[in-house]
């Protein structure tokens, strides 16, 4: 970079922590490089930060800054901000994945998009906030009042405020949460599974605030007058409070709205009233007014339901409560005689054996089978004390207060606890090889398979992964037995129960023990031994934040049946390779070296060597034992081919035919005779005191041609060189170049080629000193080449 494109700034901006050598904290710190990007018009945005950790402070100037005994350099991109910039975008916004979204929301909400407008900054917000609220509630983070769910339900009222304010007065938001599925489902395919669960959370709660927004903006606007009329400045607190109390209207969007008019917010005061709210009524701070759903009415009426999961997969129930429709138009039957309705049916039973998704572990399907009816359950919730069962009805009229039969799919719930108590083992495996601070941050188990959430800083070495595997499998063969009980949370600790940093755990805990070696708190359903998992596979290990691992496993007939596959795939490409399947990732090195190769033949010009053989002859394929070996090699193998493992060969098919078409350039090249530097000079003719030099090239490249015309310029001059080449039976390629000498007399390559290249059928130009061109008629060539000089001639009279 030019010195003029760097500023140095004082220790208030160019170091980590700001300002840290005079003023502190003590501890590591360092200069930092900050990196802006200035647009032509606008705003200078920052992307990227590099922090020199190279110094521990200690105490004042001066003197104060040691040098650490390691250094690092922490780098920090804002990912969209550098996307923004790439792409030539005025705003993160405006990227290749996000714009479409704003575009969307500017359908949706019925109105025009405009950059700089007040509705384009509206279309913003809403499309990231409800990006980001997807996301949340697809991890089940629903809005709520506390923690992280009061900052999706603000998110969720910021935006229907913006909606609101564009003529709005119907949910809207829950249109976009298939978008945002299809814009992030490349890297995030699992939105694409819930669009319809978070569509409805969103939609209940839009038509929640529509109900009481316009009353509270009308108070808030009440308020805003009222503080002009006395020439105020700062919004009552106790005021946002009873407004929130009253409509629900989050204390920051009140906030939000004061800032529009140059007001501040009082928020000790909204504290304060709020804490006195409280302790009048017993509700927790920002508590919202209770639902008045169906569902609701049957948490009052049935309070509770008892889950005999545990002991039974088979149980006489009888049915509490039967909900259609969807919220808000949702509402409890006395009776359901719908079969093959759309939308699924709740239906809540006194108790049941189904499992309630929970913990991270899916809810239990299977079927309700009454006197004349048959409901069938394709899902299993929580909400509070009731277990809820989601399904249609098959057959006959289910009636509340009927006697059901509730049968648990035994098969996928035998399936869903082999992977739940595999996630315990992995635990397990995980902090006895990686450290107890491999915790874990998450996790969900599906039927034989499980995603597992765990702490740790850096990717998983390929011999740690076989220890952990190794104890995994030693801990399934060893058949110990699966235990659970019910005992005092005290009792728990003393016992040794993993206990997790963060998690609130009721008092009395279920403890599952698995022999001696673990024992954590959980709800879940499970084995009696470890045996009973079976096969288990890891699949795959990845980031999924700074300081957290993810890793997906396989249990079961799932696990097996991955098993069958890698071995298949692993094999298959030996054959295609001709090598033994352990040998696999030498050989795809190798083919990958042999394109290089060959490409690098092809763009250098010159006499080419012979093919190398591209096939390694270290035996004909043969079945592999070792499943992890297996596992291995192809895993390496896609590594070096940089392909999924399972893709690798559809790659290696692609490199082979890529080397045999490579080989038959090398050939046309070679039956072409030499071409050189020196040769194309010898065949120069002069015109005036200018060297010009056009000529047929055959099988050369477009690099290799522009190469050939700078080592011409460099080596003489002045000259003027165009090169003709026929890339198949209906595309030509030429490219022109011009010394400095004629392009400073006003001559231009672009011109040239572009006259030539009417001649073979096509079009181009470029800059004067070197142009490109292209063609459809490779029978031309002779002739253009034997006009292009006589059209040379006339370009140099004319200048």
């Amino acid at each position: 970079l030019p010195t003029s494109k760097i500023e140095r700034m004082e220790e208030d901006e160019n170091f980590w922590p700001a300002s840290a050598p005079s003023q502190g904290p003590d501890g590591v710190c360092g200069p930092c490089s900050e990196i802006y990007y200035h647009p032509q018009n606008g705003k200078a945005v920052e992307i990227w930060n590099l922090v020199f950790t190279q110094f521990n402070r200690v105490g004042d100037p001066p003197d104060n800054l040691r040098a650490l005994p390691s250094k690092n350099i922490d780098t920090g991109m804002g990912l969209e901000r550098t996307a923004a910039t790439l792409q030539g975008v005025p705003t993160n916004y405006h990227i290749d994945n996000l714009f479409p979204l704003v575009l969307a929301a500017a359908d949706v909400c019925g109105v025009k998009y405009e950059l700089d407008s007040d509705n384009g900054r509206r279309l913003r917000r809403i499309t990231d906030h409800v990006r980001a609220c997807t996301f949340a509630i697809h991890e089940n983070v629903y809005p709520g009042p506390n923690k992280e769910k009061y900052v999706i339900k603000r998110l969720l009222r910021r935006a229907v405020l913006d909606g609101h304010q564009m003529g709005l007065r119907e949910p809207f938001l829950h249109q976009l949460v298939a978008n945002v599925a299809d814009a992030m489902g490349g890297p995030y395919p699992e939105l694409k599974e819930t669009v319809e669960r978070v569509a409805g959370v969103i939609k209940t709660e839009e038509a929640n605030f529509f109900g009481t927004i316009d009353g509270g903006l009308d108070r808030i606007e009440r308020v805003f007058d009222q503080m002009r009329s006395e020439n105020r400045a700062l919004v009552d607190g106790a005021a946002a409070a009873e407004l929130y109390q009253t409509f629900g209207v989050p204390p920051e969007l009140f906030e939000s709205l004061a800032a529009e008019h140059n007001l501040t917010f009082d928020w000790d005061g909204y504290r304060r009233a709020m804490e006195a709210h409280g302790e009048a009524s017993g509700k927790a701070q920002h508590t919202v007014m209770g639902g008045t759903g169906p569902l609701d009415a049957l948490k009052k009426a049935v309070k509770s339901t008892t889950f005999l999961g545990y002991e039974t997969t088979e149980a006489r129930a009888t049915v509490k409560g039967i909900i259609a429709g969807q919220a808000p138009d949702d509402h409890l039957c006395d009776q359901m005689d719908e079969v093959g309705h759309a939308d699924p049916i709740r239906v809540v039973l006194d108790q049941t054996p189904f499992y309630g998704e929970s913990g991270g572990q899916v809810g239990d399907s299977g079927k309700l089978v009454g006197e004349g009816f048959e409901f069938e359950v394709s899902d299993t919730q929580k909400d509070g004390e009731l277990i809820v069962h989601f399904g249609h009805l098959r057959s006959g009229v289910m009636h509340e207060g009927a006697h059901v039969e509730a049968q648990v799919d035994v098969e996928r719930r035998d399936a869903i606890r082999r992977a739940h108590s595999a996630t315990h083992i992995l635990h397990y495996a995980l902090q006895k090889n990686l450290g107890k601070h491999a915790q874990q941050q998450g996790s969900k188990v599906d039927a034989d398979w499980l995603r597992f959430d765990f702490t740790n800083q850096a990717s998983i070495e390929a011999d740690q992964m076989t220890l952990i595997e190794h104890d995994i499998s030693e801990r399934v063969a060893s058949d110990e037995p699966i235990q659970w009980k019910t005992l005092p949370l005290a009792e728990a600790r003393q016992q040794g129960a993993m206990m997790l940093f963060g998690e609130k755990y009721p008092d009395p805990v279920r403890m599952v023990s698995m022999g001696e070696f673990s024992r954590e708190l959980c709800g879940g359903t499970h084995l009696t031994a470890t045996g009973q998992v079976g096969a288990f596979d890891i699949v795959s290990e990845e980031a999924v934040s700074a300081g957290t691992r993810r890793i997906v496993a396989l249990t079961g007939k799932r696990a097996l049946e991955n098993e069958q596959r890698t071995r298949e795939t692993l094999a298959q490409a030996a054959s295609a390779l001709g090598v033994a399947p352990l040998s696999v990732p030498g050989a795809v090195e190798q083919l990958a070296q042999a394109v290089r190769e060959r490409k690098k033949a092809l763009s250098g010009g010159g006499k080419v060597s012979p093919a190398a053989e591209t096939k390694p002859t270290t035996g004909a394929a043969a079945a592999v034992a070792d499943y992890a070996a297996v596992k291995q090699a192809l895993a390496e193998s896609g590594r070096l081919l940089n392909v999924a493992p399972f893709d690798i060969l559809e790659r290696i098919e692609r490199l082979q035919a890529e080397v045999a078409d490579l080989d038959q350039q090398l050939q046309a090249r070679a039956a072409a005779g030499d071409v050189s530097v020196d040769s194309l000079i010898e065949a120069a003719e002069m015109v005036g005191n200018t060297r010009v030099i056009v000529a047929d090239v055959p099988a050369a490249n477009p690099n290799l041609m522009r190469q050939w015309i700078d080592q011409i310029r460099r080596k003489t001059g002045p000259a003027a060189i165009l090169l003709a080449t026929a890339a198949g039976d209906d595309k030509v390629v030429l490219v022109a170049g011009l010394s400095r000498e004629l392009v400073d007399q006003g001559l231009s390559a672009g011109n040239w080629v572009r006259d030539v290249a009417k001649l073979v059928g096509g079009s181009g130009g470029g800059k004067p000193d070197l142009a490109q061109a292209g063609g459809k008629q490779p029978d031309q060539i002779p002739a253009a080449l034997a006009e292009a000089k006589a059209i040379f001639s006339r370009l140099a009279a004319g200048s």
